[in-house]
């Protein structure tokens, strides 16, 4: 009985902070800000693409356009913006890292290159459009062809970073199926 008190351990264990439900690649826990994520490239990019997408439509619609080419960059810009705005949360909370059955990389890749068809459309309908002779809102809407130019960049930038990390996670799979160890 005198030995009782020095066997006692006095640590603690703690419980796990997540937990798996049903869905296999899907966990629930807390959600955490990815604070890292804006210093990284496609962070950068995606806050530039906000930030000069909501300058392409706030210029169009601050301005009175006489030609139905400028509802087409309107469509554009406010629905990529606010598609990337989404995906700019999305990937700041890190849900990527709870869902995992999605495949984030090719979903990328797939929305910037599509983002990028769709603002080379924008650009150029854009710059097209805009009046020659010195209209009333000549600047706005040669601004706007100016930094949807810009944001189409942005987002061919970003459909160059998301291949890489579409070709990294390919390689990758194909290593794991290859040597038999598959992701849980």
């Amino acid at each position: 009985m005198d030995e009782f008190p020095a066997k006692v351990s006095t640590e603690t264990s703690s419980q796990p902070t997540q937990s798996n439900s049903g869905l296999r690649g899907f966990s629930v826990g807390p959600v955490k800000m990815d604070v890292l994520f804006i210093r990284t490239i496609p962070g950068i990019l995606m806050i530039v693409e906000i930030v000069l997408g909501l300058l392409v439509w706030a210029l169009i619609a601050g301005s009175t356009y006489l030609n139905d080419a400028f509802g087409w960059v309107m469509f554009v810009s406010v629905t990529l913006w606010v598609i990337t705005t989404c995906l700019f949360v999305v990937y700041f909370l890190g849900v990527p890292e709870k869902i995992q059955f999605v495949p984030w990389p090719t979903a990328m890749l797939i929305f910037n290159v599509i983002a990028t068809v769709l603002y080379i459309t924008a650009f150029i309908t854009n710059a097209a459009s805009v009046p020659t002779n010195k209209a009333k809102d000549y600047n706005n809407l040669a601004a706007a062809a100016f930094f949807a130019c810009l944001v189409m960049i942005a987002y061919c930038a970003s459909s160059f970073f998301s291949f890489t990390a579409f070709r990294g996670q390919g390689s990758n799979a194909a290593t794991n199926q290859a040597t038999g160890h598959l992701p849980a």
